[in-house]
This record gives C-alpha cells, structure tokens and sequence, in this order.
C-alpha cells in the first residue's frame, strides 16, 4: 500500500537550482536510505515531505490520516522543560484520546440514557486505540527510550538547557520515536551517538513496523536498517532496490550500461558525421543531407548525455621518517582531571591503561562510550594534557600527526589558504592552490575564511594540513566527522596505503573495519585489547557475554507500542497464506534477476555491435524489468514485516 507519492518536486534557492522534478513512492513499512554529497539536497527534500519547507512546484501526497514525524540535524528545544516533561510531550496525540476516553466515562455510568449504547461503543473503540498506542505503558517506554540512547535517570529532572549539543540531540531523537508516527524522517540521527546507543537505534529500527526515510553517513547503519535507496546527484535523484552495498553494485552497473550506451551512440554520430562531410557535395549528396536532417533530429531528441561522477577527494598520506618496530607503550597510564586543592576536591580517574602497545604499521582504533577518556587519552599522547599516574612511551624516530575533532589545530579568521601556508610556510600560493584543489577547494573558495566554513569544509582544512605535516603516527580524533560517503570512502583508501602507524577514535564501524587491524576498547574505566577489525570485535565481545544474558541484551520491540507477540506454536491461516506469498514473490524474484542478467550480456553484445536500435530497446526493456524488480522487492518488504 502507497503510504506517499512524490512527484515533480523542483526547487530553488534564489536562482541556485537544488533538485528538479523528483518522484518516487513510498510504501508502508519502506525503510529507504537518502544519500548523496554534502549539499546535493537531502535535507532540503526531507524538510519538505516533513512540511517545513515548500517547493516551488510539485506535490508530496500523504496517505489519509499519516502521522509524520522528522528530527534535524540541529534541534531546539523549550528552555524551561526538563528531559522527561519533553518526553512525555511526545504523547500529545495521545492526550486527546486520553481526554475523550474520561469525558465518556460518566455518560457511560448512566446506563439509562437514551445515548448509552453508542457511548459504549465509542467508549470501547477509543480504549482499544489508546491500548493499542501503547498509552497505558507510558512510563515503561519512555524509560526504555531513554536507557537505550544513554540516559540516565539522574538526568530526567535535568533541564534540556543544561544539557551539551550531543545530549540534545539525543533527547530529540527518543522523543521522535516515542511519538510513534506513521512516517519517520530522520536526518543524521547517528551523529552524537555512541556504539552502544548506535546498536540499540538500529535494532529498534529495524524491527520496528513503521516507514522510514534517513539521511545518514554512517554506511554501516545503512546497511543493516535500510531496503532501499535514494540517491540525489546532480539535481536528480535515482531509486535503487537494496541497502548501501547493494546500491552500490547496482550504482555501478548503471553507470557502466549507461557509459556503454553513450560511447556507441558517440560513434555512430562520429560516422554519421564523416558520411555527411566525405558525400555532402558528392553523388551521394542528397543521401548525405537526408542523414543529416536524421542526425540533427537524433541529436535533439534522442541523444544521451555522458553520465557524470561526483569530483573526489584526491588525498595522499606519506612518511619518509622511518620508526623503530615499537611506536608506543602504555606502562600504568592512569589518565583523567587532577583535584583541586583549594577545594579539596579528588582527582577524576577517566581511564587505565597498562601494558598496551603500537607496533610499526598497526592500524588501531580506540572505541568507548561517550565520556569515557577516548579524547583525553589522545590529549595525553600529544602532551595536551599531563598523566594522572604512569607513563606513555614513543618508540625510536617516531613522530606524531594529529587531527583534532573540533578542528581545534583551525585558525578560524585564517583564509583557507593561510591555513595552508601557517602550518608550511615553504608551501607558496600555486602550491597551496593545487593542494587545496585535490580537497575540492577550487577558484575564490581558498579566500574563504575558515570560520564561514561548514563542518565537511573544515574537516577538508583540516585535512589537507595533515598531509604537509611529517608525523610517522598519526592520532585522528573523529576523522570522518562532517565528511560524506565519497569523502570517507578517499580517506580510507588513503590510510589503508599509508606506510606509518595510525591511532584513530571514530564512530564509523565501516570506516573502522576497513582501517582497523586491532580494537583498543574503554570497559568500565580501564582499556582492553581485541585483535582484528570491528566486526571481529563484536564477535569476540558476542561470544563472551552469550552465557551471561541480562536485561539490556533483550532485543528492541517490534513497535514503539511493544506490539504482542501471538503463541510460537500456532500458525493461524492468515500467516500461512502470507508465507505462500512471500515464497511465491521470492521466485519471481529470482527469475527477473536472471532475466536482468541475460539483458545485461545482451546489451554489452549491441554496445560492441554498435546497434543503437537493440541498445535502446534493450536499455527500455532492462530499465523496465528493473521498476519491476524493485516492486517485488517492496513487496517481499511489506510481507516480511
């Protein structure tokens, strides 16, 4: 069932063209992925679904009755309410209910009124709602929400004015759960999220009923909480049948069939173009000029542009200093915030460490929950701040590079270009500018002062300053922060040939999977070590608490509602014809992907032949079994929820 239809949404700002005629559907129980670069205008297209911007032509179509609810990436709350009143707030569509079930309570006391039965009847259809809604496990919820995103209950009396930016918008993000909508948009709900709360918000979502679009960097959340993908590019956006990894291979066989076409329709108006000018006055002229009225006809009305690429980011990474085989030790480090002697006040103990080592090469990532001494840590390593107890050790020749998270090495009335030239002075302009230019900084943008900057521009200074530095270990805290899926996909390739040692905090668990050879893990105040990337983490982490279950390990609801489950036993008619469905679509499915696959040899057969009839034909055909396939795919979706 369409629970949405998009069509021809265009919009501007002033005369900057954003998107053009966009359309799509989404089904109920969709959970679709929203990506592209940073300003090709997710965002945008999110807050006007949401309704809170407009478009200067198109429609968004709701279905009858959809409750929407949308979380931005900045969120503002009233100053005077604390944390649990703000959650409570996100019942509001059940306080109607609330108040209508109470008015009906005293009619239905009077069982001799003339109005008594139809008073009864609403009376029960309003309970089952509000039941239903989950309005008689409030409290529960509201708790389960809270604990699951990092709450504490010391801080539900807390004030949301005292609270960081971080805690913030995790606040917002369990209210917009909480208010159990039918339609859920959310732009970068992971930002601010630590491991555990990003593992609670996946599972919850991934089994919770309701449709959801997102907007994400994180290509690991993606992966494992969406079906579907959007992709907006170049003022257009393209609809893809699967999660990250499947859109990318889909992406790629796209632009492949697509580069394919282009370059056979190329050649052919090449030859074409030769006929005309070797017969155009010949005997052959007037067969000349009919192929070129054909070809001018073809060119206007027929003829493909080349398919465009994003520019990427072009990094480099290179030491020539050489280390010794052990690049640093951790020997009884305690690190954290010495007392106050004037207020007698003990020191605050973050962290332990002790026996710890980098090794010539490693890649390793130092994980934790929030506040928990990551960045201190790596404050401590770059003698920012002095050691609680104990000492850290660098081994022969080794020198550091670091990479702060707030960009807090930046110079924010410095130019772009200044910065450049502050951390080397030898650089000179044209060098800087075509450095600055493989971090896409191209034209005026180098005269940019760097406190008008964005958070993806900043961290691209910040960046490109890394590069002219001569560290041998580098210590990057939170280096894909700001930065979208292009430009984290150009640093990981970068580190993975980087010949030196890498310490690096991140929340990204694909970035730290295709970086990380060993996992430094902050449990309980004292650091631990796991060998292997993160998915070989959470397997060593599984394999240890399988045989201690305990209540935060219980999987998330399958609605916000906590929806019943019916007996494990019975198979009730209605579940055994929706299963026959689903085997029945999986077949179908499995044909039309064998089908793509004799179309797609096909195509790659005409585009050597150089048959621009059978390529277009073909190119229909496979564009059309392809909507097809998405279908089923939405279909299998909807079934399987």
């Amino acid at each position: 069932m369409t629970l949405m239809s998009v069509g021809g949404l265009t919009k501007y700002y002033g005369a900057e063209l954003i998107f053009q005629n966009i359309n799509f559907q989404i089904a109920r129980g969709d959970k679709a992925a929203m990506v592209g670069v940073n300003g090709a205008g997710k965002s945008t297209l999110l807050k006007i679904i949401a309704g809170i911007e407009s478009s200067d032509s198109g429609q968004v179509a709701l279905a009858r009755g959809t409750r929407v609810a949308y979380l931005a990436q900045e969120v503002r709350f009233a100053a005077d309410r604390t944390l649990w009143q703000e959650m409570e707030a996100a019942f509001a569509h059940l306080a109607d209910l609330q108040a209508e079930i109470k008015a009906l309570e005293p009619r239905i006391a009077e069982t001799d009124s003339p109005t008594w039965a139809e008073d009864m009847e609403r009376y029960g259809e309003l309970s089952d709602r509000f039941e239903h809604a989950g309005g008689y496990e409030i409290e529960p919820r509201i708790k389960r929400t809270l604990m699951g995103l990092g709450f504490h209950e010391s801080q539900y009396n807390q004030r949301l004015a005292q609270f960081s930016g971080g805690q913030k918008t995790r606040a917002a993000l369990a209210a917009t759960l909480l208010s159990d909508p039918d339609l859920l948009l959310l732009d970068e709900p992971t930002n601010h999220l630590d491991m555990q709360a990003l593992e609670w918000l996946e599972q919850f979502l991934r089994q919770w009923y309701g449709t959801l679009i997102v907007i994400s960097h994180d290509r690991y959340f993606l992966d494992r909480v969406t079906k579907r993908t959007f992709e907006i590019a170049f003022g257009e956006l393209e609809d893809y049948p699967g999660g990250y990894n499947k859109y990318l291979e889909l992406k790629a066989e796209r632009l492949e069939r697509r580069l394919k076409e282009f370059n056979a329709q190329q050649e052919f108006i090449a030859r074409t173009e030769e006929f005309i000018r070797r017969y155009k006055a010949g005997q052959r002229a007037r067969e000349a000029k009919g192929r070129e009225k054909r070809l001018e006809r073809f060119k206007r009305d027929s003829a493909l542009d080349r398919p465009r690429e994003q520019a990427k980011l072009k990094l480099f990474l290179d030491t020539k200093l050489r280390s010794g085989e052990l690049v640093l030790s951790l020997d009884g480090l305690v690190i954290g915030y010495p007392g106050d002697k004037d207020r007698s006040s003990d020191a605050r103990v973050l962290l332990r460490a002790d026996g710890q080592e980098i090794q010539r090469g490693e890649r390793v990532a130092l994980l934790g929950p929030n506040g928990s001494g990551k960045t201190t840590l790596l404050r401590t390593l770059i003698d920012e701040l002095k050691s609680l107890q104990g000492v850290y050790r660098l081994g022969h020749k080794v020198s550091i590079g670091y990479y702060a998270q707030g960009h807090d090495v930046l110079q924010w009335d410095n130019t772009v270009i200044e910065e450049l030239t502050r951390v080397s002075p030898t650089l000179g302009e044209p060098a800087a500018r075509n450095l600055l230019g493989r971090f896409l900084f191209s034209g005026d943008d180098v005269f940019k002062r760097v406190g008008d900057l964005s958070g993806g521009e900043r961290s691209r200074v910040a960046l490109a300053q890394l590069t002219l530095l001569p560290g041998n270990l580098l210590i990057l805290d939170e280096p894909t922060n700001h930065l979208d899926i292009n430009a984290r996909e150009a640093l990981e390739g970068v580190l993975k040939e980087y010949p030196g040692s890498i310490l690096f905090v991140s929340h990204d668990r694909y970035f730290i999977d295709a970086i990380a050879d060993k996992i430094w893990f902050i449990d309980q105040g004292r650091l631990r070590q796991y060998v292997g990337g993160y998915s070989d983490f959470v397997e060593a982490r599984e394999r240890a608490t399988q045989s201690e279950p305990t209540p935060g390990n219980a999987p998330a609801p399958k609605s916000i509602a906590q929806a019943q489950k019916p007996a494990a036993n019975f198979v009730s008619p209605e579940e055994k014809q929706r299963r026959k469905r689903i085997a029945a679509i999986e077949a179908e499915v499995a044909l039309l992907e064998q089908e793509l696959n004799k179309l797609k040899a096909d195509l790659e057969s005409a585009s050597v032949a150089q048959d621009i009839d059978r390529l277009t034909k073909l190119g229909t055909q496979y564009a059309e079994l392809e909507q097809l396939l998405h279908q089923r795919y939405a279909d299998w979706e909807q079934l399987a929820a």
